[in-house]
């Protein structure tokens, strides 16, 4: 009973994809009843919503835009029903060319010969679709649609092709819930990580190097505690650490299969008349290290991490501030086990992963990736690891969904999606279940019964790229970030010239126990240092004056508002010791 009443609510994703779909529809219809010479294109629903492409001679505006809602809203209420019909080839293209609909003949006449060719009719206007879509405008809320942006793009995504204005939108079946998704949009543009990297100092983006990042010294102090927290809890469980080259010859990459399978996303060079590759992952460096030497079953599992500096080809269109860049460091390790073993590291690997994500107050999802058509191994292997990979997981009471042919070319994955502060999802961590790398590199170690055995392997990483990391982290906290990690944790506020020296020796004497401090020594209000401290995000200002140097004290306020009182920088120390090594999240 509870399936039937999610039928028809956007619980269930089906009729929420058709109920966008449809909105698409009535978009085009407004466009159509407004500016008729305008072309049409296509209009899917998407993930968070949808669109529809238009040839219109330029950009829309906002009051267009608003324009195009109100006609919306008007097709919502005539209740018009949607009604499909079916046309043989030639009639479509003649029903088509007889409108002026240039892109629609082109998608006609590039269907298969034995493709259905439908349409969907409401009130006077028809359009070329497959559907589904609801029985009548009428089901969509009119004062719950928004037109949330126009953009360009290319016809069928081909730059030299025609360029369109796609028109976004977005709708629900309650107007509280379309202000709900509304405010958080704009949330997130606060939290935007490219806008608050800038105004906190952490990193920048230049034309001179598209998707290559410049960290400055803030966020170089971000991301080298993030990397120590890395390096201590890998250390907890095992972990040795190592550094591969950069570049490596076209025999290794051929060898592991990249050549082959990821040669378009790599950056190639000629050496002494040699073919190398920036390494596009850290893989191929770390079979190189275990077959260094001989192993023992004794030695397994053997767990090596490595913090590398990868370089991936990114079409321009597809870069996104940190989010994806053409350079970054991947948090990669590679863990070396028997058959046996495999069940028992995969479950040691998601508890890490659990322990990691829960510092940052991130939870998460996981997805099953299955053989995609692109592969390597027998369909017999792929089903057995896929299996180990289910087992490990149902065992420790943890859910998934599969994902359908996106394993990587090697073997199947456990893909994390962490949720942040808006429930908004990242993928992050993986574990790829891998016996075809340990084939190809021919490793091996000594068995108990003295003969040589192939190991097999786990590839995983759980922060992913660190720079996609602090993008994600810089957007999770709003740029306020827990005390452990902030790039400075305490700024020293004088409230007059006179107490500056003071100010200089408490922030000496923090520096001296571990903690960054600043001091704020510029001739203003201490209103003025306050807010700015406040906009800064650091998490304590220590304000002192003629009282503090008389007590020996400082007076404490938090970036919360919190006012703390007046302590000895002894009891500070203390409290924000206590906070830094129990990583709290305040």
């Amino acid at each position: 009973m509870a399936e039937e009443n999610n039928q028809y609510t956007f619980e269930n994703e089906e009729y929420r994809r058709t109920y966008w779909h449809t909105c698409s529809h009535v978009l085009a219809q407004a466009m159509k009843r407004l500016h008729p010479e305008v072309k049409l294109a296509i209009g899917p629903s998407i993930d968070n919503g949808f669109y529809y492409d238009f040839d219109t001679p330029e950009p829309f505006t906002e009051g267009q835009l608003a324009e195009l809602e109100g006609e919306m809203r008007k097709i919502c209420k005539e209740k018009l029903k949607l009604e499909r019909f079916e046309l043989p080839r030639a009639e479509a293209v003649a029903f088509m060319e007889e409108r002026g609909e240039p892109f629609k003949v082109e998608l006609i006449n590039d269907l298969p010969e034995d493709a259905v060719i439908s349409f969907y009719k409401q009130g006077e206007f028809t359009d070329l679709c497959a559907g589904p879509h609801l029985d009548s405008t009428g089901r969509i809320k009119g004062n719950a649609i928004k037109l949330t942006a126009c953009n360009a793009a290319y016809w069928r995504g081909d730059s030299s092709r025609e360029t369109l204005q796609r028109i976004y939108g977005v709708a629900f079946p309650k107007k509280d819930e379309l202000d709900e998704y509304l405010a958080k949009i704009e949330e997130a543009k606060k939290r935007d990580h490219r806008r608050l990297g800038k105004e906190l100092g952490l990193f920048m983006l230049r034309d001179e190097g598209p998707g290559f990042p410049f960290f400055l010294p803030k966020g170089m102090t971000l991301k080298n505690t993030l990397l120590d927290y890395w390096r201590k809890v890998h250390k907890k469980y095992g972990y040795v650490e190592i550094s591969t080259p950069i570049m490596l010859n076209r025999q290794l990459w051929e060898r592991s299969g990249h050549w082959d399978h990821y040669k378009n996303n790599m950056y190639t060079t000629v050496i002494d008349e040699v073919d190398f590759a920036v390494k596009p992952m850290n893989c191929p460096g770390g079979m190189l290290v275990y077959a260094s030497e001989p192993h023992s079953y004794r030695e397994l599992p053997l767990r090596v991490g490595e913090i590398g500096l990868v370089h991936r080809h990114e079409l321009s269109g597809a870069l996104h501030g940190l989010f994806r860049v053409r350079c970054f460091s991947q948090d990669d390790a590679h863990v070396f086990m028997t058959r046996e073993q495999m069940q028992d590291v995969i479950q040691e690997t998601v508890r890490l992963f659990d322990e990691v994500y829960s510092v940052f107050g991130l939870s998460y999802t996981i997805e099953l990736s299955t053989m995609p058509e692109d592969h390597i191994g027998t369909v017999e292997e792929w089903e057995r690891n896929q299996d180990i990979l289910k087992a490990a997981i149902t065992t420790m009471g943890k859910e998934f969904v599969i994902n359908e042919g996106d394993g990587a070319f090697y073997g199947p994955k456990l893909d994390f999606h962490l949720a942040d502060s808006l429930g908004r999802t990242w993928q992050c961590g993986t574990i790829q279940l891998d016996s075809q790398l340990p084939e190809r590199f021919e490793l091996e170690y000594t068995g108990e019964d003295g003969q040589k055995h192939r190991p097999v392997m786990i590839h995983r990483v759980v922060l992913g790229s660190i720079e996609r990391f602090i993008g994600v982290i810089t957007e999770h906290f709003a740029g306020a970030f827990p005390a452990w990690l902030a790039p400075v944790q305490v700024k020293v506020l004088p409230v007059t010239d006179r107490a500056e020296e003071y100010a200089e020796k408490a922030a000496a004497q923090l520096d001296a126990q571990g903690f960054r401090a600043e001091v704020d020594g510029r001739n203003e209000k201490i209103g003025k240092k306050i807010r700015e401290a406040t906009l800064e995000k650091i998490p304590y200002m220590l304000v002192v004056g003629d009282r503090d140097m008389e007590n020996g004290t400082v007076s404490v306020r938090h970036r919360s508002g919190e006012d703390l009182g007046a302590m000895t920088l002894e009891e500070f120390a203390a409290l924000l010791g206590d906070e830094v090594k129990e990583m709290t999240i305040k």
